[in-house]
C-alpha cells in the first residue's frame, strides 16, 4: 500500500461537505465524537502534534479548534442528530505530556444541548479506587453512557489486570465499555506508543465478562478481519466503525456488516479524524439495504447503549 493511499484509508478528513444524497429519513447516532474546541486543542498541547494531524489529513482552519455550535452545524449537514464525546484520559496522570478530558466539562457540554450530546467516561487504569468512584460519578450524577478507553496511551493492552475493576464496575452500572483496537498512529515527535490493542485481547475480556457490553473501535484495521472473528465468537462483542472512511473499509468488514454482521457493528467518525458528512455521504455510496443503514447508522447503539424509545434531535440548546 503506498503511503499516500494508506493515509488516505487511516484517516482523511479534509474533504468537500457535499450533503446532496444523504437519506434524511434515518438521523444518526455518531458513537465517538471528540471535542475539538479551542478549549480542546490548547488541553491536547503538543501531545498530539502536526505529524499526527497532517496524517489524519485535518484542514488548516480546523487544526485550531471547532465550536460546540459550529460542531452541531456539522452534525447537521450529515444527519447525525446525536454524538457521544468521550471524556478523554490519554495517559496517566502521572506522565508528561499525558492530557485529560475532566469529566465536567463533557457533562456540561451535554447538559448545555441534551438533544445532541451524550458524555462517555474515559478510564485511566492507574488510577485505582478513585477512578472507580470517578467512572460511577460520570454514569450516576452526569448521565455518561458507556466508558472510553486509549490502551496504547497506557502501554497496556486491554486484557490486562488492571483494567479489569473497570471492566467489573461497567458490569454493575449497566453500560458498555468501548476501547481502541488495532494499530497506534505516531502523534507526536515524542509521543510513539507501541500497539498494544490487537483485537484478539477482546476475547479474553468477552470470556471472562460475559455480562459485559464490549465495543471494540476503530475497527480493528489493520486486524480487521481479527475483529470480526471475535464479535462472531462472542454475543457481547461488537465493532465501531470509527476514524476510517468507509470509501476504504476492507471488503472483508463490508461483507460482515451488509449480512450476518448486521446487529454488530456501529457507526462512528472519531471526529475530527472522519469528517461527519464526508462519513454518511459514503455510508450512501456502498448501496447498503435500509434496514442495514438503519441498524448501523442508528438501532445498534440505540439498544447497546439503553436509550430506549429517544426519538430524535432538536434543534435548541438545553435552556
Amino acid at each position: 500500500m503506498s503511503g499516500q493511499h494508506e493515509n488516505d484509508v487511516l484517516r482523511g478528513t479534509d474533504w468537500e461537505k457535499e450533503s446532496a444524497g444523504l437519506t434524511k429519513s434515518v438521523g444518526a447516532i455518531d458513537i465517538v465524537c471528540n471535542l475539538f474546541t479551542e478549549k480542546e486543542v490548547a488541553l491536547r498541547g503538543e501531545s498530539v502534534g502536526p505529524e499526527f494531524l497532517s496524517k489524519v489529513r485535518l484542514s488548516g482552519e480546523r487544526q485550531s479548534g471547532l465550536s460546540v455550535e459550529s460542531l452541531i452545524t456539522l452534525l447537521d449537514e450529515a444527519n447525525i442528530d446525536m454524538a457521544f464525546i468521550p471524556a478523554t484520559k490519554a495517559g496517566s496522570e502521572r506522565m508528561r505530556d499525558s492530557w485529560v478530558l475532566p469529566y465536567e466539562r463533557v457533562a456540561e457540554v451535554c447538559a448545555e444541548w441534551p438533544d445532541r450530546f451524550r458524555g462517555l467516561a474515559g478510564i485511566d487504569p492507574t488510577t485505582g479506587m478513585r477512578g472507580l468512584r470517578e467512572l460511577e460519578r460520570g454514569v450516576r450524577d452526569f448521565g455518561f453512557v458507556g466508558a472510553h478507553i486509549y490502551p496504547h496511551w497506557f502501554e497496556l493492552a486491554p486484557d490486562e489486570s488492571r483494567y479489569y475493576p473497570f471492566y467489573s464496575k461497567c458490569c454493575e452500572l449497566n453500560i458498555p465499555v468501548m476501547m481502541q483496537v488495532g494499530h497506534c498512529l505516531k502523534y507526536g515527535r515524542n509521543h510513539t506508543f507501541p500497539s498494544v490493542g490487537r483485537p484478539i485481547t477482546l476475547d479474553t475480556i468477552a470470556c471472562h465478562f460475559p455480562e459485559l457490553v464490549i465495543i471494540g473501535i476503530h475497527i480493528g484495521y489493520p486486524w480487521t478481519d481479527e475483529m470480526i472473528s471475535v464479535a462472531y465468537k462472542h454475543e457481547n462483542v461488537y465493532i465501531g466503525s470509527d476514524a476510517y472512511a468507509p470509501k476504504h473499509w476492507p471488503e472483508s468488514f463490508k461483507h460482515y456488516l451488509a449480512t450476518y454482521g448486521q446487529d454488530k457493528v456501529l457507526f462512528g467518525t472519531d471526529f475530527p479524524v472522519i469528517d461527519p458528512v464526508r462519513a454518511t455521504r459514503e455510508i450512501e455510496d456502498l448501496g447498503l439495504s435500509q434496514p442495514v443503514k438503519s441498524k448501523l447508522l442508528r438501532e445498534n447503539a440505540l439498544r447497546l447503549f439503553n436509550l430506549g424509545d429517544w426519538s430524535g434531535a432538536g434543534q435548541g440548546s438545553g435552556d
